[in-house]
Parts: C-alpha cells; sequence; structure tokens
C-alpha cells in the first residue's frame, strides 16, 4: 500500500461525492477497470466498458448513479466520473519539488527581473527586459527573449521557447520543445520575389493555459496573438499570427490555425483538422479529427469534413468518379428541364 494512502470517505468528502460501501477502504493509487489492483481506485465513464465491473480488481470505483448497481465494489458516486477521477488522480502524482533560485549554468540580462521564489533552471538563456514572478519554474535549457513576462506559478517544463514579446498570464504550463513568439509568415510579393512582413505584435498567454510539446505559436504581425483563459493545446499545433482562440476551448495534436482567424469559447478542435486564416467559429463548436475548416462557422454544433477510409480498391474507384461529378450534375440538370430525354 502505497504511503499516501487516503480512505475512501477521506476522498468523498474532499472532493464532494457520494460513498457507497465501507468508507474505510483505503486507496492508495488510481488505474483502469481493466488493470487496477487491490488498493486502486478504478473508474467508468464510458458505458463500454461497464462489462469490465464484473471483473475488476479494484478496491473501489468511481462512477455515476446507474452503474452503482453493477458494482461488487465501493463506490464513490459522482455526476461526472472523469472528471472527479481526473482530481483524485491528482492526489496520487509524484513530482519532486521544483527548485527555486537561479541554476549557475543560467545566462540572464542584467535587465532582466527574476523573482526570489521563481526557479531558473540548467542552461536557461532570458534576454533583457523579460521578467519571471512569483513561482514560476523555468525548466532546463529554455531561452526566453527579450520583453517576454513569465507570470505567477507557471512552469516552462524544458527546451521551451520564448522569441520575444510573450506574455504568459499565471499558472500556464508549456511543455517541452514549444515555440511562443517566433515570426508569423508574413510575406508581399513584388516585382522581384518576396518581401518580409515584420512581426511586430506579441503573444498573449492568459491564465490556466497549457501549450503542449513541440506547439508552436506566431506573433502577431501588428496586433497580438491571443489564448483567452483555460485554453488547452496538445502537442504539435501551429497557431499562425493574429489569431485569437476564446476560452475554455481544445485541440487535438496535429491541428492547424492558419492567420488571423478566430475560434470562439468552448469549442473543440480534433486531431489533424484545419482552420483556414480570416475566418470565424462560434462559440461551441467542435471540429472532428482530420477535418479543414474553409469558411466562417455561426452556429454551435458538430461539424465534419473529408471521406471515410475505405479499402483502396473503392477508394481508387471512387476518386477517380470524383472527376466526373460536376459532368454527372450538369447532366442531370439539363433532364430535368426536358424531361422526355
Amino acid at each position: 500500500m502505497a504511503t499516501n494512502a487516503h480512505t475512501l470517505a477521506e476522498i468523498a468528502e474532499r472532493f464532494d461525492l457520494r460513498l457507497r460501501g465501507d468508507g474505510g477502504t483505503r486507496i492508495g493509487g488510481v488505474a483502469t477497470l481493466a488493470h487496477a489492483e487491490a488498493g486502486q481506485l478504478g473508474f467508468l465513464a464510458n458505458p463500454r466498458y461497464r462489462s469490465e465491473l464484473a471483473h475488476t480488481r479494484a478496491s473501489a470505483v468511481v462512477l455515476r448513479e446507474a452503474d452503482a448497481d453493477s458494482a461488487s465494489v465501493p463506490c464513490l458516486i459522482a455526476t461526472d466520473p472523469y472528471a472527479a477521477f481526473a482530481r483524485i488522480a491528482a492526489m496520487f502524482e509524484r513530482r519532486e519539488p521544483p527548485q527555486r533560485g537561479i541554476h549557475v549554468s543560467a545566462a540572464i540580462d542584467p535587465s532582466a527581473r527574476i523573482d526570489p521564489d521563481a526557479g531558473i533552471g540548467a542552461f536557461v538563456s532570458i534576454g533583457a527586459r523579460s521578467t519571471i514572478a512569483a513561482g514560476a519554474i523555468v525548466g532546463p535549457g529554455c531561452v526566453i527573449g527579450e520583453d517576454c513576462v513569465v507570470g505567477e506559478d507557471c512552469e516552462l517544463v524544458a527546451r521551451v521557447t520564448l522569441v520575444r514579446r510573450v506574455r504568459l498570464g499565471r499558472r500556464v504550463l508549456v511543455h517541452p520543445g514549444a515555440v511562443l513568439g517566433a515570426d508569423g509568415f508574413g510575406l508581399a510579393m513584388d516585382a522581384n520575389g518576396w518581401i518580409k512582413v515584420p512581426q511586430l505584435g506579441g503573444v498573449v498567454i492568459s491564465d490556466d493555459c497549457e501549450i503542449g510539446a513541440n506547439t508552436t505559436i506566431d506573433r502577431g504581425a501588428l496586433d497580438d496573438t491571443v489564448l483567452e483563459e483555460d485554453v488547452r493545446l496538445d502537442n504539435q499545433i501551429q497557431i499562425g499570427h493574429n489569431v485569437r482562440i476564446g476560452a475554455h476551448t481544445a485541440m487535438a495534436g496535429c491541428s492547424a490555425v492558419a492567420g488571423s482567424a478566430k475560434i470562439g469559447r468552448h469549442c473543440l478542435i480534433g486531431g489533424g483538422a484545419g482552420v483556414l486564416g480570416h475566418i470565424e467559429l462560434c462559440d461551441r463548436v467542435t471540429i472532428t479529427a482530420m477535418s479543414l475548416v474553409t469558411h466562417s462557422i455561426r452556429e454551435p454544433g458538430e461539424y465534419s469534413s473529408g471521406t471515410p477510409i475505405q479499402d483502396n480498391r473503392a477508394w481508387r474507384k471512387n476518386a477517380a468518379r470524383f472527376k466526373q461529378l460536376d459532368a454527372l450534375a450538369r447532366k442531370l440538370r439539363h433532364t430535368d428541364k426536358d424531361p422526355s430525354r
């Protein structure tokens, strides 16, 4: 049993859950229903896994009221079992306490301001006029350029780059390899070739956002690129210059938003989806994986594009027929006008 074990009664009280069964059951960890062992807490959020309740070796389960009668072990009953499980799981996360102070290998510009309660890791570089607030952790190998602000209790895990004019609010978490504040893709063409448009804006990341590994957020050309509060970005996402993403929106891996697009609040963008530039999505829009958004969306709801996967022989036949769709449509219209044909 883990040394930081808690009784079910303690967990129920802490997270305002209803207890059913032995409140003295001790829990030292969490796991899925299929892989849980004695002393661990499982959860049932998706009905397709309900059959695993009968076979789980978990000592207790978090679930909905409707599923409680199917469980043979003590239960914590929640309106949203997955959210409850996420909060409980945080009790068992093992992390080394952050180191405060400045590592001897860090290179810090004399004009930068570092709060004494911040932690600056090995081989960090901090540029001119940048500020690191109290409680912030800047992990090893991070590069912070000029005129950046890292707010209270932020964490830059490792090898994060803030190029210039990046402002992080409070409790922002940025995973390894992310690059914030690089040049936006601004180009103008004249007779002699491309002219680079200076990117004079910045990046503003509001409170409680999370930026995934190797995700890039370009700074604005004139105005800032903005993420409102509690935006969650997965790994390997591209956010173009002057994009604005509304509060509580989440985007899955490898999705991309082109320059000057505006994403509303509480939106969900699936993996590999793309949003073209200079368009707007209203609040509470869901874009399914691998979709391409080519025009503004004014009504909340779920939207998809693309064709489902099929065997290659059928795909090749259908792909060949795509080229004939316009001719077929014209023929149908002509037939409608002349029923005798």
